[in-house]
């Protein structure tokens, strides 16, 4: 058989191969790139943490300047970091490490402080030009279409979160925290993302992640959380999607007809990963020089000094060894 003959079976093969392999996110970055909407909303159908912030982040970048788009997804249990802060002081490591329920460890690009994830929270993101920035617009989108659902007592309070006011355990009326928003600026665009606390299973136990052992022997640069007492509304997820989807699409329906509204909803997959610059961001996020080296400059020490008066002394539970150390380092990664 001639070589030309016998190679041409395999070139049929492999090409329709290659297309489809093109085609898997092709859709995707068309929609996302598409000059002509102004206004979109992208559902995720990924629980990974990881892959979620990389679409988000790829829809700041990539999505036409002068859009605005809202990102709806859901995550597997995961506690998340803001960028400036610091992980032996935020979160209980070790537990973390040895928690059957698979918890994962997640710094995102945005300020602001540390949130418990899992599957009964929606997190919602609006990304929008920088000129319409405003830190209470879409928290007030989010509590319009929480009072839709039933839950009349929400509101945005002065550090810009969802609160719900409700009895304590000893009767008196409080806030209670059921979602916080980071922000990330550029110079054309801004992106506001929050989490919503619905249904979580784990409401009780989100303290023993956060609570971090090592937290009084550090003096460190960065950003601390601001812990607040949460609670759940008791709206399931898709209810919740459809409520801020229809508030979202309200608030922005001049922008593009009723008509098109049904097209422009647009569900992300995992063949999301195959886009290469959300393959890229994947890697980075999940890469430990992110989660742990990106930390800002820290001081950890067994003992106080008079530079570092807030340190206390080490735990007597603490190796022996460990005793009357003081040094700087970002290598505190064996759950301490």
């Amino acid at each position: 058989m001639a070589p030309s003959r016998g190679l041409r079976p395999l070139l049929r093969t492999r090409i329709p191969a290659l297309k489809l392999h093109a085609r898997r996110y092709s859709e995707f970055v068309a929609a996302a790139t598409d000059p002509s909407q102004k206004a979109r909303v992208f559902v995720s159908q990924s629980q990974d943490p990881y892959l979620n912030l990389s679409i988000e982040h790829y829809l700041l970048q990539r999505t036409p300047k002068d859009s605005t788009i809202l990102f709806l997804y859901t995550n597997s249990p995961c506690v998340v970091i803001g960028r400036n802060q610091n992980p032996w002081i935020e979160v209980n490591l070790g537990v973390l490490r040895n928690e059957e329920l698979g918890v994962k460890l997640v710094r995102r690009r945005s300020g602001g402080g540390t949130v418990f994830h899992d599957e009964g929270n929606m997190n919602y993101s609006v990304i929008c030009p920088f000129s319409a920035f405003n830190r209470d617009k879409h928290a007030e989108m989010v509590v319009r279409a929480l009072k839709s659902l039933g839950v009349e007592k929400a509101r945005v309070n002065e550090r810009h979160d969802i609160v719900v006011d409700k009895e304590d355990k000893e009767g008196a009326l409080k806030p209670f925290k059921v979602s916080g928003s980071a922000y990330k600026l550029t110079r054309l665009r801004s992106l506001h993302h929050g989490t919503c606390l619905l249904s979580s299973p784990n409401l009780e136990s989100i303290s023993k992640y956060l609570r971090a052992p090592a937290k009084p022997l550090i003096k460190a640069r960065g950003v601390d959380s601001v812990s607040s007492p949460i609670t759940n509304v008791g709206i399931e997820n898709l209810k919740f999607q459809e409520a801020v989807t229809f508030e979202f699409r309200s608030l922005y329906s001049t922008m593009g007809k009723a008509s098109v509204w049904d097209r422009s909803i647009f569900f992300v997959d995992e063949k999301a990963k195959e886009v290469p610059e959300i393959a890229y961001g994947l890697e980075e996020l999940m890469s430990e020089d992110w989660i742990y080296c990106q930390t800002p400059q820290f001081k950890f020490s067994t003992r106080s000094t008079t530079e570092t008066d807030a340190i206390q002394s080490i735990p007597s539970s603490w190796p022996s060894a460990l005793r009357g150390v003081s040094f700087t380092s970002l290598l505190l990664m064996q759950g301490y």
